[in-house]
């Protein structure tokens, strides 16, 4: 079946290029122009993944993550005409799966919305692996991509969840920035190092939120570490 996917943004001929690109890929696309008529769609039909432009007037893309992340896990791929690291780190803060920057490449797009499309839907092997990743109080199941500390369950984005199954599978090693991505993306995307670091801070928030204050180490110089997540 194809992915269903949901571009969001204010500009026409962005959301024509967007969607000529994704649905020569083989996908289907809904397009809207405002975050409330996104947030609608979503209510109408969940989609797979939402391409969410952050500069929309009345309702912006951060805006319209926020509000999604209350009730919502599906993936975010971020664009803004602003290459602002602020920006960049909000989006990711509030959830974002990946940020684009326009003018973009087509080609660019569509292979970062196929990575986290494949992180999002585990492969047919993956969800045939009954195995549990556990360390300390912490647990994944990557057959069902269900993570727990001590019980309680925790809501990752589909990127997180890959880094930190990356970690529980090298408990015991530590994990350069490269390495990190390395578990989440696939082919030759550019991801920034503080793209990682936003991704590591959310996944710490996250689980002191669920009561483990020792998930990820960082090694000054090297990289990451898992910690003891409440051994």
């Amino acid at each position: 079946m194809p992915h269903n996917i949901l571009v969001a943004d204010d500009d026409p001929h962005i959301r024509e290029i967007i969607c000529f690109a994704l649905e020569k890929a083989g996908m289907k696309t809904v397009a809207v122009a405002d975050g409330a008529a996104a947030l609608q769609a979503i209510e109408r039909r969940a989609p797979d993944l939402v391409v969410l432009d952050i500069g929309m007037p009345e309702m912006d893309g951060l805006e319209v993550c926020r509000r999604l992340r209350h009730t919502s896990d599906v993936p975010v791929l971020f664009l803004s005409a602003r290459d602002e690291e602020i920006d960049r780190i909000l989006g990711l803060e509030m959830g974002g799966d990946d940020y684009v920057t326009k003018p973009f490449s087509p080609r660019e797009l569509v292979a970062r919305v196929n990575v986290i499309l494949r992180r999002a839907r585990p492969a047919k092997a993956e969800q045939a692996d009954d195995r549990q990743f556990s360390h300390g109080r912490l647990a994944l199941l990557p057959a069902s991509h269900a993570a727990s500390f001590d019980g309680r369950p925790l809501v990752l984005t589909s990127i997180e969840f890959a880094i930190l199954k990356g970690f529980l599978a090298r408990p015991a090693h530590v994990l350069g920035r490269d390495m990190v991505m390395a578990n989440a993306y696939a082919g030759n995307i550019h991801v920034a190092d503080r793209t990682v670091d936003s991704h590591i801070r959310n996944i710490r928030a996250k689980l002191a939120a669920a009561g483990c204050t020792d998930a990820i180490e960082t090694v000054h110089g090297v990289g990451f570490r898992l910690g003891r997540c409440g051994a």
